[in-house]
């Protein structure tokens, strides 16, 4: 790796976060991912530890962005 170059995200976790964020859902996400709604938080919660901040404010039933997300 070259030295001062950023790490990037995992390309899953981002496309993860990314229809979590259009569906408002995990589980909307994982069914358009076609992967378990598990796998989806998974990636988020891995997205959300790698960047040092709170993507989602996590609801029963649905989720919505953070200012950080």
């Amino acid at each position: 790796m070259l030295v001062g170059m950023r790490h990037l995200p995992n390309l899953n976790a981002v496309r993860a976060f990314d229809a979590a964020a259009r569906h408002g859902s995990f589980v909307a996400a994982a069914a358009e991912l076609g992967v378990t709604h598990a796998a989806v938080s998974r990636h988020v919660r891995n997205l959300e530890r790698e960047l040092g901040v709170e993507l989602f404010e996590r609801h029963a039933r649905h989720v919505v962005l953070t200012g950080e997300g």
